[in-house]
């Protein structure tokens, strides 16, 4: 039935003052209350979503920013699910390196995308973030339970079941990314360490992000355990076996008395020094009353090891 037969009938049935009223009163009822135009602003800047969903939840929740946004939310996680789906074949090999090392702890990931231009955007490297602090809080709910040096590989299927802040997974965090950015990402893995209280973390980050500074990020990460040093400067010897490890691309440690085979040297102590070409890195060590212990290198997009394929 047509709303001009209604409208005709209620004009025929009751007197013209009335029916005039119960028009305009059926008008005020099917009509949307507008977006306040402060309100969109407001919930624009806050989720970054377009101006045409933002308009659409306010109207939808008569300008009540809270459930729009909750709204929105859940919107963009659908629609990442989806989108996951459409562009699981899609290559991801651009992305980041995030580091973060706290007292005794640290982690180090890699998270995925398409295009550099999204690995610029605040948004990816908020998830860059959330996988560092979802990786340090799994390390630190294992390590108080063990003694001693702690180092843990994930990847996959394990890392993404890892749970941030507001109780969401990561997978789910990922989702909501690709919803709200548009193309495929994957977080590919990551290492947490914790050390004993006579050990120390060095750590170097290259290609780094500007304005990221609890989490640094950038193409290529390096973690270096080692003991010894003077206390003063473990900092900088932290950093410059860091620079080394990104720099030479080790693949193992070797031993102290490990003598240099040329070019090619793969083991970490026989290389020639990045930071002193004329000392090996065991000199240098030597030098500094130091020995390295353990290291983990990532660089963005790089071919998996037989390491990462059997995670």
């Amino acid at each position: 039935m047509s709303l001009t037969f209604i409208f005709r009938a209620v004009l025929r049935d009751v007197p013209k003052a009335s029916a005039v009223q119960q028009v305009q009163s059926f008008h005020a009822g099917c009509r949307l209350l507008a977006a306040d135009k402060s309100l969109l602003v407001k919930l624009r800047k806050s989720t970054g979503y377009t101006f045409i969903n933002c308009k659409k939840a306010l109207e939808k929740f008569d300008n009540d920013i809270s459930q729009a946004e909750a709204w929105l939310h859940e919107q963009a996680k659908k629609e990442g699910w989806s989108k996951a789906t459409k562009l699981e074949g899609r290559k991801a090999k651009e992305g980041l390196i995030g580091l973060f090392v706290g007292d005794k702890a640290a982690v180090m990931v890699e998270v995925n995308c398409e295009t550099d231009f999204v690995a610029r955007n605040e948004k990816f490297q908020q998830l860059v973030k959330d996988v560092a602090f979802s990786t340090l809080a799994h390390q630190q709910s294992k390590s108080q339970h063990q003694d001693g040096y702690v180092k843990s590989l994930l990847a996959g299927e394990e890392l993404s079941k890892l749970c941030v802040t507001d109780g969401s997974s990561l997978a789910d965090r990922v989702a909501f990314a690709i919803g709200q950015l548009g193309e495929n990402m994957s977080v590919r893995r990551a290492v947490s360490l914790s050390v004993p209280a006579e050990w120390s973390i060095g750590s170097y980050v290259h290609g780094s992000v500007s304005g990221q500074t609890e989490v640094v990020m950038g193409r290529y990460g390096a973690l270096v355990v080692f003991q010894g040093g003077e206390e003063e400067e473990r900092g900088t010897l932290g950093r410059k076996l860091g620079q080394h490890v990104v720099g030479e691309a080790p693949v193992s440690l070797g031993n102290m008395d490990d003598l240099p085979c040329g070019e090619s040297e793969t083991r970490l102590l026989p290389q020639v020094f990045l930071g002193d070409p004329s000392r090996t890195v065991a000199q240098y060590l030597r030098g500094q009353q130091a020995r390295v212990l353990d290291f983990v290198r990532f660089q963005c997009g790089e071919k998996a090891t037989e390491e990462d394929q059997a995670q």
